[in-house]
């Protein structure tokens, strides 16, 4: 007797904990690196300019995210070895289009693009293979979903369900904000100037599809594809507004 029957199909897709909202909302889906992924909505120009004048949000939760546990001395050499310089709590590194983001100095998630995901994890087991102590590499992917909220209402977006300070004195790009998001556990990426990524549980997926959709729907905004959204680019220096 063989036990081939357990394994999944090639075929088989991995769906976001939320589409079922999305596609109620009129999500048009590809499979992308074997994913379903709310690619549109309405159109491509409607979702654009929703992003330009208010808020859109984009389900991203097939976003490869692969969690590293380590002793804070193993983290900080695992990290520097990709990233040049150690995590800073409260802040994300880029490196090699992932971003590195410290939950504890010993608990981070390295995020990336869906297609990456088996290398990094591949390429974080070898470094972790040399650590002093035992250390965690694990795909999370599946177990955080993922939301973008993008636009110059996103952070009025948030501020409706969230408590996290996300004014850019106190989350500036780049900063990381691990906390209650809509009551639950969750973490904020502020991923460029009007654009932030929230991860969380993705057992809260359709909770939190409702909630992000009341509050952006209020402000004049709603549901984006991932196809409207613009490449992330390397951090920069924000410049502290004159008085």
């Amino acid at each position: 007797m063989t036990l081939e029957f357990l394994s999944p199909a090639v075929t088989a897709r991995s769906r976001s904990p939320m589409e079922r909202q999305a596609v109620a909302a009129g999500a048009r889906l590809e499979q992308r690196d074997g994913w379903n992924v709310a690619v549109g909505f309405e159109g491509p120009e409607q979702e654009r300019e929703r992003c330009r004048s208010s808020a859109g949000f984009a389900d991203l939760s097939h976003i490869g995210k692969v969690e590293i546990q380590a002793t804070a001395a193993d983290l900080t050499r695992i990290a520097m070895a990709h990233t040049g310089a150690p995590l800073e709590l409260g802040a994300a590194a880029r490196a090699d289009g992932a971003w590195w983001c410290p939950f504890t100095p010993e608990r981070a998630i390295v995020i990336c693009d869906a297609a990456a995901v088996s290398d990094q994890r591949a390429t974080l087991e070898e470094a972790a293979a040399d650590c002093d102590e035992p250390a965690s590499i694990v795909d999370v992917t599946t177990a955080f979903a993922a939301l973008t909220i993008v636009g110059p209402l996103a952070r009025e977006t948030f501020a409706r369900f969230c408590a996290l300070d996300l004014r850019p004195q106190a989350t500036p790009i780049g900063g990381f904000r691990p906390g209650s998001v809509a009551r639950t556990p969750g973490a904020v990426l502020r991923e460029g100037d009007e654009r932030f990524l929230m991860l969380f549980g993705a057992a809260l997926g359709q909770y939190m599809w409702t909630v992000v959709a009341d509050a952006a729907e209020s402000l004049g905004g709603g549901p984006a594809g991932v196809d409207v959204l613009d490449p992330i680019e390397a951090p920069r220096p924000e410049v502290p507004a004159r008085a």
